[in-house]
């Protein structure tokens, strides 16, 4: 296996995450009552509540032109992982895609061999706030580090489904914590499901200085600070799409290998001037202006970025996403018939995920 070396350095209301980071480094935590060891930001620090929110108007619909798109896991149980989406979450696989050699914009991390790009959600992509599951072959395991927060959802029926199915699920603070596979957290909130808009309502990452990556979001990539509290603060771009939320953490931030990315699309032409603008700024940028390609399907070009912590993000030209995320009606089978060759190939594989 090779490293694949990059170049430079779901309605979205907005509900607060009311969540308790256990995820953080949790055993340095003696307990939810507050307190702090080891100078890591403790369980009950990071509930997030509307009393002490400090909310201004905002103008969404005003807002830049970007538009959320997805969050990407890396993936080390393709088998395991398809049920729990599928069959606990509910979600609907929109496509998928196999690679053969690693993307020059790292989609699938620093590796260069064969990989494959799942697409699975509530509705299209065009319409909902999705989830890229990346898979690179023989790769079973990923050190999680502590950036990645959670998702939250709103769906009672992905709940009922989880507890029939005996997934583990742990109320915290309001919320009912499942984890996929690989241990990344989402948070359900127990409510039907939303019929009409997505389900997906935010994604909510580390930060290390809250005014640093606000200052980022907000002066350099035009996105709207929707609500403030001393340690945290919910971001986005559109009233209508999956927000962030950012919450401070005094522990450095530590992305492990599963760190993950997420994927904003914009008019192609704005991409060089968003590049040009974070030059300017002397900030990281991973990928400069590149033309993707996927075999068989439409091309896009992408900027990739880091903000202050690291956390990756991905602008790909609106015109080119478009027609590359059309919906797949194989897309489910073709997962399947790839899980059950390698399950084939591979038995060990299999057994480790049934």
């Amino acid at each position: 296996m090779k490293l694949h070396h990059t170049s430079s350095i779901f309605n979205a209301e907005a509900f607060p995450l009311e969540m308790a980071l256990t995820h953080i480094e949790a055993q340095h935590t003696d307990d939810l009552s507050g307190r702090v060891i080891g100078g890591l930001v403790s369980a009950t620090s990071l509930i997030s509540t509307t009393q002490g929110e400090h909310t201004k108007p905002h103008p969404l619909n005003a807002m830049s032109s970007a538009r959320a798109l997805h969050w990407v896991f890396k993936i080390g149980d393709r088998t395991l992982t398809a049920k729990f989406y599928r069959e606990i979450l509910g979600m609907k696989v929109l496509r998928h895609e196999e690679f053969t050699e690693g993307c020059a914009a790292a989609c699938n991390g620093p590796y260069d061999n064969r990989w494959s790009k799942t697409m699975i959600g509530y509705g299209n992509e065009s319409s909902h706030f999705v989830i890229e599951l990346t898979y690179n072959y023989n790769i079973f395991e990923y050190k999680r580090g502590n950036e990645f927060l959670g998702i939250t959802i709103k769906s009672k029926e992905a709940l009922e489904r989880a507890r029939a199915a005996n997934w583990g699920v742990e109320e915290v603070n309001g919320k009912f914590k499942v984890e996929a596979p690989g241990g990344y957290p989402f948070y359900i909130i127990d409510e039907p499901q939303p019929k009409n808009t997505d389900p997906v309502v935010e994604v909510s990452m580390a930060s290390s200085n809250l005014g640093k990556t606000i200052n980022y979001w907000r002066d350099l990539l035009k996105a709207q600070v929707i609500s403030q509290t001393d340690n945290q603060a919910l971001i986005g771009f559109h009233k209508d799409r999956c927000k962030m939320r950012f919450v401070e953490t005094s522990s450095p931030i530590d992305r492990g290998q599963a760190y993950g990315r997420i994927a904003f699309a914009v008019p192609g032409a704005e991409l060089k001037g968003i590049q040009e603008r974070m030059e300017a700024a002397k900030t990281t940028i991973l990928t400069p202006y590149i033309k993707l390609d996927t075999p068989g399907k439409a091309s896009v070009v992408v900027v990739i970025l880091a903000d202050p912590d690291s956390h990756e993000i991905c602008f790909v030209d609106e015109e080119g996403f478009s027609e590359l995320s059309q919906f797949d009606p194989d897309g489910e089978k073709l997962l399947d018939r790839y899980i059950a060759k390698e399950a084939k190939d591979r038995p060990d594989i299999h057994k480790k995920s049934t």
